[in-house]
C-alpha cells in the first residue's frame, strides 16, 4: 500500500502535457491580393506643383557697372521692356573713336581714288587705303554691337522672380543678374500609373486642389511623357490650369483630383 501511495503522489505533482496540434497555421493572404487594395493604389494621393510656362536667368554679356534696374523683384514687365541698364560710358567712347576712324580712312580712300584718276597714286596704295576703310568699318560694327549689350530687354512678358544683383554693383561677363518667369499660363507636372494610358490622353480634363488657397481649379492635360518609367510603372504628365486665377503663383502645390473611369 505504501508503494501505491508514492506512485499516486508523483502523479499528482506532474501536470499532463497539453495536446500538440499537428495542423499547420493557415497563411494570411497578402495585402495586394485583398479585394479593393489595387483600386486604392490607383487613387493614391497624386501631388503636383505649379510651374511657369517659361523661365530663364538673364546674365551679363559684358563687364560693367549696373546703372539701373527699372523693374523691381516680383513686379511684372512687358516684352521688350528694359530690365537692366549698364554704365557704358567707356564703350560709348570706344564707339566714337571707331566712328572717327571710319571717317578718316574713308576720306583717305576717296582722295586716293581721285589721285588714281590722275595717275598720281599707285594701285597698291589705293587698295591699301580701301582695306583700311573696311577695317575701320568692321571695328565700328563691333563696338556698336558691344554697346548694344549695355541694355538687357525682356525676351517675353512675365515677372521678376529673383534679383541677383543690385544697382551700382559691378557685373562680370556671364554673371547671373535676374531670374524671370512667364506666368501667363501655369503648368502642372505629376506622375500617374502607366496603366492609365488606356484612357488618359491629351485634352483630358480634371481638377487640382491647391494647398495654399484651399480651392479647386480646372485643368487639362497638355502632353504625356515620351516613355514610361519601368521601375515605378509610372508616366509623367504635363497639364495646365484652365483659366485665369490671379491668386495662383508659381511654386504652389496641391493634389490632383483624377481617377480612372468606373468599370462597367
Amino acid at each position: 500500500m505504501a508503494c501505491c501511495g508514492v506512485v499516486l503522489a508523483a502523479g499528482a505533482q506532474t501536470a499532463p502535457a497539453p495536446p500538440t496540434s499537428t495542423t499547420a497555421p493557415v497563411a494570411k493572404k497578402p495585402a495586394a491580393a485583398l479585394p479593393g487594395v489595387g483600386s486604392a493604389l490607383e487613387q493614391r494621393d497624386i501631388r503636383a506643383q505649379l510651374a511657369p510656362r517659361r523661365y530663364t536667368t538673364l546674365a551679363a554679356e559684358i563687364g560693367a557697372k549696373v546703372q539701373r534696374l527699372p523693374v523691381v523683384e516680383g513686379a511684372a514687365f512687358r516684352r521688350g521692356q528694359l530690365l537692366v541698364q549698364f554704365d557704358c560710358s567707356l564703350q560709348q567712347a570706344q564707339l566714337n573713336k571707331a566712328q572717327a576712324g571710319v571717317d578718316a580712312t574713308e576720306k583717305t580712300w576717296r582722295a586716293n581714288q581721285r589721285l588714281a584718276e590722275l595717275n598720281s597714286v599707285g594701285k597698291i596704295e589705293l587698295d591699301t587705303s580701301h582695306a583700311e576703310w573696311n577695317k575701320a568699318r568692321a571695328d565700328l560694327s563691333a563696338n556698336r554691337s558691344l554697346l548694344g549689350k549695355c541694355q538687357i530687354s525682356a525676351p517675353y512678358a512675365g515677372r521678376i522672380a529673383e534679383q541677383k544683383i543690385r544697382e551700382q554693383q559691378y557685373a562680370q561677363p556671364g554673371q547671373a543678374l535676374l531670374d524671370i518667369i512667364d506666368d501667363s499660363v501655369l503648368e502642372l507636372e505629376f506622375l500617374v500609373p502607366s496603366r492609365w494610358l488606356s484612357w488618359l490622353q491629351q485634352g483630358t480634363a480634371f481638377e487640382v486642389r491647391i494647398d495654399e488657397t484651399g480651392k479647386t481649379y480646372p485643368a487639362k492635360v497638355q502632353r504625356l511623357a515620351a516613355r514610361v518609367d519601368p521601375v515605378s510603372q509610372s508616366i509623367k504628365v504635363n497639364a495646365a490650369i484652365h483659366g485665369k486665377f490671379p491668386e495662383l503663383i508659381a511654386g504652389m502645390s496641391g493634389q490632383v483630383l483624377m481617377a480612372p473611369p468606373a468599370q462597367k
